[in-house]
């Protein structure tokens, strides 16, 4: 069995919509980035790359390609699954973590789950989701950003 964690920042701004583990969730800023953004599921990528100690999100699925402009993170977590398959691997359970003050996430996770279930083929009961604040503290605490992180447990597969 192997471990992988990973974190995720962006910063929140006008004029783009907020995507989190592939929900559009309605709010007033949106996450800056070369793709959709999505820091949960970038959290997640990277938890699995760790895992399976092959790098990171960037060297994968770097921001100066003109391939990964705009596209959704759900599609980033395909390829990332696939890949993992590829290897041998089989992802046993993902634990995750968002952390904003606004907006609230509670009635979001559910869709979420679903999302990241089907993108890697895995039950939605070995996908973990939890929500929290940083009590006005730092940028994240001051609703300047939102954070991700995420640790993923892989296994050799049986053949």
């Amino acid at each position: 069995m192997r471990i992988g964690q990973g974190f995720d920042i962006h910063r929140l701004v006008e004029n783009r919509d907020l995507i989190l583990g592939g929900v559009k969730i309605p709010y007033e800023k949106g996450l800056l980035g070369h793709s959709d953004a999505d820091v949960l599921i970038h959290a997640i990528i990277d938890s699995i790359f760790g895992a399976m100690n092959i790098g990171d999100i960037g060297e994968h699925f770097p921001d100066t390609d003109p391939r990964y402009k705009n596209i959704s993170s759900l599609e980033l977590l395909k390829l990332t699954g696939e890949l993992s398959d590829k290897k041998g691997y089989k992802i046993i359970n993902i634990d995750s973590t968002v952390i904003c003050e606004e907006p609230k996430l509670l009635n979001y996770k559910k869709e979420m789950k679903k999302n990241i279930s089907n993108a890697l083929k895995i039950s939605e009961d070995d996908i973990s989701i939890k929500a929290k604040t940083k009590e006005k503290l730092d940028s994240t605490g001051q609703g300047l950003s939102i954070e991700a992180q995420s640790v993923c447990l892989i296994d050799v597969k049986n053949v």
